[in-house]
């Protein structure tokens, strides 16, 4: 009897484990509505409850034990592999990721916004492709992301180069010029809150923060998507948008960026 039970709890362990390492990872790899459940919900709070640690913690530790000191790409990579070998985190990705580096490195801007830190990965890629004497502002909502965020754009080595500043992007924004001394953006990458990209977009219009051939580049517009944004630059004679088509980070869900250069 005692060995039948002590059977049945080994097949339940290794059913559970390939449950969880494998067959529902790889089940919900093309559907990003069900790869953000299991992932951004599921995995993560019973993560956090297990370890009594949040993922932007994990996260920290593993760029602190797997990345090099002063070495952007290095971190950069140190929190790829964390993403696709160890814990999904909602970063633009290294797929897309390659999108945001190229349109930086073409554009080469001077003053930079980023609206949404969460824990400093894309900042990171920005920052490292500036060039001297530019400035990149990220705006984060949350404090305990912008604690972490800090750190990981500190290891970088690029606080020079970065101000991250806690709080809603709807209060800063009209700020920018009284309190950062800019005029205008160069650059704007938006990753943050989804039903914050039109009215945030409306409000730097508003506000006077984007000059003719201001690009903004939209994180995440088919998943979850923003399909009020994308109404808006792509029928507005304002701009001129295209799509670059990608996956969700870490996935094969079809998600992608869109940019949008500001035609004044």
């Amino acid at each position: 009897m005692l060995l039948v039970l002590l059977c049945w709890c080994v097949g339940a362990t290794v059913l559970l484990y390939v449950l969880y390492s494998w067959l529902i990872p790889t089940a919900v790899q093309f559907n990003g509505s069900l790869a953000l459940l299991w992932h951004d919900v599921i995995v993560e709070r019973a993560l956090d409850t297990l370890t009594k640690s949040t993922r932007p913690q994990r996260l920290l530790k593993a760029v602190q034990k797997h990345s090099t000191r002063g070495d952007p790409q290095s971190v950069i990579s140190a929190i790829d592999h964390f993403c696709r070998h160890r814990e999904w985190a909602m970063n633009v990705g290294d797929e897309k990721g390659s999108i945001l580096d190229s349109v930086v490195s073409e554009l080469n801007p001077e003053k930079v916004l980023e609206l949404g830190t969460y824990c400093g990965y894309s900042t990171v890629r920005i920052a490292r492709l500036l060039p001297p004497g530019a400035r990149l502002i990220t705006l984060e909502f949350n404090a305990d992301y912008a604690a972490i965020a800090r750190q990981v754009i500190a290891w970088a080595g690029l606080e020079d180069k970065v101000q991250l500043v806690e709080g809603a992007s709807g209060d800063w924004i009209p700020r920018m010029k009284e309190h950062f001394g800019i005029e205008t953006f160069d650059f704007v990458f938006l990753d943050h809150w989804k039903d914050r990209y039109l009215p945030d977009t409306k409000l730097m219009e508003d506000c006077g923060l984007l000059r003719k051939g201001t690009v903004l580049l939209a994180d995440n517009v088919i998943c979850p998507g923003v399909p009020d944004y994308l109404e808006y630059v792509r029928n507005s004679l304002s701009y001129k948008s295209c799509y670059f088509k990608s996956h969700l980070e870490y996935t094969k869900a079809e998600d992608g960026l869109e940019k949008s250069v500001f035609l004044g």
